[in-house]
């Protein structure tokens, strides 16, 4: 503890020395994928759905089975309970339909990665295509086919509201305000619809997961994992290992960006370890499966409507969005909660009503991914601000300046913001870039533009935040 007579050490402005630089430009740090575990290690592949949606009729295994080199082979029928962050909408092999293109049907573990791609092309599987739902927009309709039609019997916090009967895994609502008697008071008003397509996190590091599970029953997984602690409850809960007996090492993470976050793949090795004897289980995904079988960022649908008075305020909004949750939801039903806790951006709107809807479609599951839902909801209000401040001929700056949050207005959450210092902040970066300057062209066949978009980043939490403790 630092005396009176002591300063603080001025770190601003000065780079501080990494703790991990030395291991990681040398080579010796050591990921998931370097681990060794000697001849026992076993090597695990999937069969993976080539339907987007279908009912699977029926699995063979046997020539799998009788492959020379094969320890192990799994499907649906030998893990029942579902597992999910949120919802528990999944299994960690598909049992009686496939939601996406790259669903696991079957697991195997061989002695080598060869004979285990081997046997999964000795698997059988029968199927019967079912329509797929490839638009949030259309799958939150009452005319597309149900992708979980036992949505009623999933466990659900009571935080997240579902629609059993449709494909909406959270239906996430917020009102302020009057919105349609202000529609009238408005000079200007600008509807539009904006479509944000999925992005995959691309890590250098793919996944990589090895579990072993011993004679007593301890489980012990490693993997290149963001949420260690979430991956042992969850596992540990749906293979019915008490968590006591279950540990999550992460070494380091070849990068991450959310796709990393919550259970991926990571249940799979360890479902496969339960059968394996003892032997660890090592599953390493390849690039293609990356990108088709693991999370993405959800695509977005969003429906947007906003006006102003003649002098340029802002009076309601209206915004509807529909989240590509994928095959199932994971982080998305709480991605939607913050893309509606968010949905007016850094505004001070009197009236505003906010839809914010997770839908399942049969894409790959919608994950965390760097700004939790923000840049796509800001993408959509950003443009339609500018063009509403081009609508009554006002300037952009001045714009964002009269309606920006401020110290003491009121959020759509019933929440009174602090003080933001937001107003000096655009003034600051307007004055960087001499706005209201033309800019000179860098090369005669182009030209340059001057932008300025507020964007907030706020938290999936509930409003109004606060924690209390007490000493006896």
């Amino acid at each position: 503890m630092l005396t009176q007579t002591e300063k603080l050490p001025d770190l601003i402005g000065k780079s501080i020395p990494r703790l991990d630089v030395r291991e990681k430009v040398t080579g010796a740090a050591r990921y998931t994928d370097d681990l060794p575990f000697g001849k026992d290690l076993l090597y695990a592949r999937i069969k993976r759905s080539p339907h987007p949606h279908a009912l699977i009729k029926s699995i063979d295994t046997s020539k799998a089975e009788a492959l020379p080199g094969v320890k192990v082979v799994v499907t649906g029928k030998d893990f029942p309970n579902r597992i999910g962050l949120y919802l528990k909408d999944k299994h960690i092999f598909a049992r009686d339909r496939v939601r996406f293109v790259g669903e696991p049907v079957a697991g195997v573990a061989a002695v080598s990665e060869e004979i285990a791609e081997k046997a999964l092309e000795l698997i059988e599987v029968e199927y019967e295509p079912l329509e797929p739902v490839f638009d949030p927009e259309y799958g939150a309709s009452p005319e597309a086919p149900l992708i979980h039609p036992d949505l009623a019997e999933y466990e659900v916090p009571n935080f997240i509201f579902p629609k059993p009967g449709t494909n909406i895994a959270n239906h996430f609502k917020i009102r302020k305000g009057d919105v349609e008697s202000a529609w009238s008071k408005c000079a200007a008003i600008v509807e539009r619809k904006f479509r944000i397509p999925h992005i995959q996190h691309v890590p250098i590091e793919p996944h990589v997961a090895i579990a072993q599970v011993d004679e007593t029953g301890k489980a012990t997984l490693w993997a290149s994992s963001q949420s260690p602690f979430a991956q042992r409850n969850l596992i540990a809960k749906t293979l019915g290992i008490s968590q006591s007996d279950m540990r999550v090492i992460a070494p380091y993470v070849g990068g991450g960006f959310g796709c990393k976050a919550g259970v991926t793949m990571e249940a799979l090795p360890v479902a496969i370890a339960t059968k394996a004897k003892g032997r660890p289980v090592k599953l390493r995904l390849t690039r293609e499966e990356e990108f088709y079988t693991n999370f993405v960022r959800q695509a977005l649908v969003i429906k947007l409507k906003v006006g102003c008075d003649e002098n340029g305020k802002l009076l309601a909004m209206e915004n509807t969005m529909y989240w590509d949750g994928g095959a199932s939801t994971e982080y998305g039903v709480n991605i939607t909660r913050a893309g509606g806790y968010s949905s007016t951006g850094p505004y001070n709107i009197p009236n505003v009503k906010t839809d914010s809807l997770c839908v399942y479609t049969n894409h790959p599951i919608g994950g965390a991914y760097r700004g939790f839902g923000m840049s796509e909801l800001h993408t959509a209000i950003g443009q339609c601000m500018d063009e509403l401040a081009e609508k009554i001929g006002m300037d952009k700056v001045e714009f964002h300046k009269l309606n920006c949050v401020k110290g003491g207005d009121t959020l759509v959450t019933g929440m009174e913001m602090h003080p933001t210092g937001l107003t000096e902040c655009i003034e600051k970066a307007a004055a960087a870039i001499d706005w209201g300057k033309e800019a000179p062209p860098s090369a005669p066949h182009k030209r340059r533009g001057k932008g300025i978009a507020l964007m907030w980043k706020a938290p999936a939490m509930p409003p109004n935040p606060g924690s209390s403790a007490w000493v006896e």
